[in-house]
Order: structure tokens, then sequence, then C-alpha cells
């Protein structure tokens, strides 16, 4: 029942979540979030039914949803079979696998940010791994990959956006966060006061668009990688359901691994914009320049 798929090409694991939950979560959506749109498309001339269909217990929880919950359990039990018994003697392959996955992570996190940047390992490696398994969800039988969906994509944009604009404002306070927009750090005086709105108005816009072309990025390439899959499978049934997806299963590895990089590379290359090396005066109390080794670093214990 749950490796098969419906009349409408979704993974028969979504109706059998939604007929057991289905209907709280319609009943939640009632009460909550169809006033909420209403109001808002209101405006528009529009309701929420029109834009997103009737809403009925077979479809309170979309198939994305259930997909990324399926993605977040699978990463896991990939963290938690790689991890195994700890050993610093007789390392086990699963543990070598997840050792070079978190030095990888680490070496370009400090590349990128700066040794003080190891301290957002936590947060960097959970969009890495995350996005990585969602990607490749589209290659396990009967399920699909949730980074198709623009709902998922665009929150996972949104979160990247909300984390390093947090880490702007903790580590140089609301006014020093917005004076990095209007370019403080490189322009001073005469310059600064003509420069600086002009800076400000663009570095926001540039900064406001950044969710959706993450989004955008990450849905155009796994969407397009998935829609030419299933037509060139399509296009001589049954002899082109095995061998040729076979082959392009190798592109479809390439494309989500290429945009997970690229994904968590632009959320490190807009946190080291935000974030800077303490000085001497910021540092541990002691007098010397802090360390980002010293601040965390991340080791399998």
């Amino acid at each position: 029942m749950f490796l098969l798929f419906n009349e409408g090409h979704t993974p028969a694991v979504v109706d059998v979540v939604n007929h057991f939950f289905g209907e709280y979560a319609l009943q939640f959506e009632l009460k909550v979030s169809k006033p909420a749109w209403d109001w808002l498309l209101g405006k528009f001339g529009t309701n929420a039914e029109a834009v997103f269909g009737p809403y009925t217990a077979d479809n309170a929880i979309p198939w994305y949803t259930v997909m990324f919950i399926i993605a977040c359990l699978i990463t896991l039990l990939i963290i938690w079979v790689l991890r195994g018994r700890l050993s610093d003697d007789e390392p086990h392959g699963g543990q070598q696998t997840l050792e070079v996955s978190v030095l990888a992570i680490r070496g370009l996190l400090q590349d990128v940010v700066g040794p003080h940047g190891l301290k957002y390992f936590p947060v960097v490696a959970t969009f890495a791994i995350l996005i990585l398994v969602s990607n490749l969800m589209g290659l396990i039988p009967f399920l699909l990959p949730p980074t198709t969906s623009t709902s998922v994509t665009f929150a996972l944009g949104i979160s990247s956006f909300v984390y390093y604009n947090y880490i702007g404002v903790k580590e140089n306070g609301i006014l020093g966060h917005l004076g990095h927009f209007a370019g403080v750090h490189y322009f001073s005086g005469v310059i600064l006061f003509v420069m600086g709105p002009a800076m400000f108005i663009i570095e926001l816009i540039s900064n406001a668009v950044r969710p959706l072309s993450l989004g955008l990025r990450l849905f155009g390439n796994l969407f397009g990688d998935e829609q030419v899959g299933s037509n060139i499978a399509n296009l001589a049934p049954p002899l082109t359901y095995i061998g040729i997806p076979a082959i392009l299963m190798v592109l479809s590895v390439f494309a989500a691994v290429m945009q997970t990089f690229i994904f968590v590379l632009l959320s490190m290359i807009y946190i080291g914009e935000v974030s800077h090396a303490p000085h001497e005066d910021h540092g541990d109390g002691t007098g010397h320049e802090v360390d980002g080794d010293e601040l965390v670093a991340p080791v399998l214990t």
C-alpha cells in the first residue's frame, strides 16, 4: 500500500497520511490558515480556494510536506547508521564516510567565512545533508523529491535568509547590520554621504531577492531533471522504462549533489558577508584573538 502511486501520480503514502491525519489538518487550516489567506487574497479580488483549490481532508497535508518529513527521517537514519559505534582505533566505513563529510563541510566553511565561521557548522551541515537527501529521494522507488516543489525550496531559501540576517544583527547590532547595506565598511566621509543611500537601496533589494533566487535555482534544476527523466522514460514504453532512466540516474545524482553544493556555498557566502572575525577587544577576555577552533570544533565523539 505504501509503495504505490495513486491515479494522480502521488505516492500512496500521502493518501495514507491524509487518511489518518487529514481531518485534523483540515480543521486547523479552516480555523487558522484559510481565514488568513482569504483576508490577504481578498485584497486582490480572490480567495484561498480559488488559488489553492478546495480544502478537503484528502489534500489537507500536501505531498511535499509528507516527502519532506520522510527526508528528515531518512537523514536521521543515515547519520545514525553511518555513526554506528565510533572508534578511534578501528573506524568502520560508515564512520569514515561521516568524518570525511564533516571535514569537507568544515573546510569549505572555514575557507569561505573564516576560522570563526566554524561556530555556524551545525546549521550549515544540516542544510547540506537535508537538501542532498531531499534531492536524491527521486532515485528511491515510489518517492518524490520534495525539492521539486517551490513551497519547499522557498522555505529553505527563507530559512537561509533569516539565519544569516540573524547572524548579522547578533554580531553587529541592528544599526551595524543596516549600516552594512549602506557600505559603511567601504566608504567614509563625503563618499559615504553620497553613495550610502544608493548602496543601501541596492543592497536591500539584492538581499530581499535572495530567498527567491535560492528557491528558484534549487527548484528549477531539480524539477527540470525530473521532467526530462520522466519524458524520456515515456518515449517508447516499456523499453525506455529501465535502460535509459538507469543511464540518466548518473546525471540525476550529479545534479542533486551540485545543487546542494551551490545552495550551501551561497549560504556560506551570505554568512561571510555579515560575520566578521573577532578582534582583540572582542575576544575571549584574555587579550588574544579568538580562533574559530576555540569557538567550536565539531567532532565525532
